[in-house]
């Protein structure tokens, strides 16, 4: 199966005849590629070169893994255009996936001098801190932590929380503009790797949102951590 003759390294070549038994069929989406013990046997290499190739693979997006199961054949990754202000939900309706979140922190309380100064806040004044898993078709895309000034959401509770937030603010007397945001990639942390269902060490993608109510008020700070095996995002640029 393997030309150990070639001057194409063993874990390129099995990278391929994965990709050919993914692209075939001969392996379906959301199924389990066999164990790392496995291959090792069927390609007659070591077990490094093999965690070589499906690491690769992983990075790449055709590959996940789950902790204490073993590593999937991925679908293809939510594309997510850079150049529009849209909520989770709105994205993956839009994709036809069903969303749902699961709150794992809801607090009022003091921010940090950063979250603050990004939210214009006066001293003393408080923020919701909300701390959600954002899920598409029951299976984990991203970790997110919004804060939210208390002074514009005085009745928010966590049910509130449950769909987009974008939605509820727009089902009100106010109206979203715009927002600034920046993008990063990075390695996952134990904690994030946890929730997120992944194995370390995995890509992540980080992305940090400020944004505004039409009246130039800062609304909500979003700092959100992506799988990058999951998700990608995509911008036109014109000269």
């Amino acid at each position: 199966m393997l030309d150990k003759q070639s001057h194409i390294p063993m874990y390129v070549q099995i990278e391929e005849e994965l990709k050919r038994r993914i692209k075939d069929g001969e392996v379906a989406v959301g199924t389990a590629i066999p164990s790392e013990r496995e291959l090792t046997e069927q390609f007659g290499v070591s077990r490094m070169t093999v965690r070589q190739s499906i690491t690769n693979l992983v990075n790449e997006g055709l590959l996940y893994r789950e902790k204490g199961r073993g590593t999937f054949v991925a679908s293809q990754k939510v594309e997510q255009p850079l150049n529009g202000l849209t909520s989770f939900t709105e994205d993956m309706k839009a994709r036809g996936l069903t969303p749902s979140n699961k709150v794992i922190q809801f607090e009022k309380m003091l921010p940090e001098p950063d979250i603050s100064a990004e939210l214009q806040l006066k001293p003393g004044e408080e923020v919701f801190k909300v701390e959600r898993i954002r899920y598409a078709n029951e299976k984990p895309m991203a970790l997110e932590r919004t804060y939210l000034p208390a002074k514009l959401f005085p009745g928010i509770d966590e049910q509130a929380l449950d769909g987009s937030l974008y939605s509820l603010i727009e089902s009100g007397q106010q109206s979203i503009s715009h927002a600034s945001q920046r993008m990063e990639a990075a390695l996952v942390r134990k904690e994030e790797a946890e929730l997120l269902q992944i194995a370390m060490p995995s890509a992540i993608l980080i992305i940090e949102r400020i944004s505004y109510l039409t009246n130039g008020t800062p609304f909500e700070v979003v700092r959100s951590i992506y799988r990058a095996d999951r998700y990608k995002f995509v911008t036109e640029i014109q000269r």
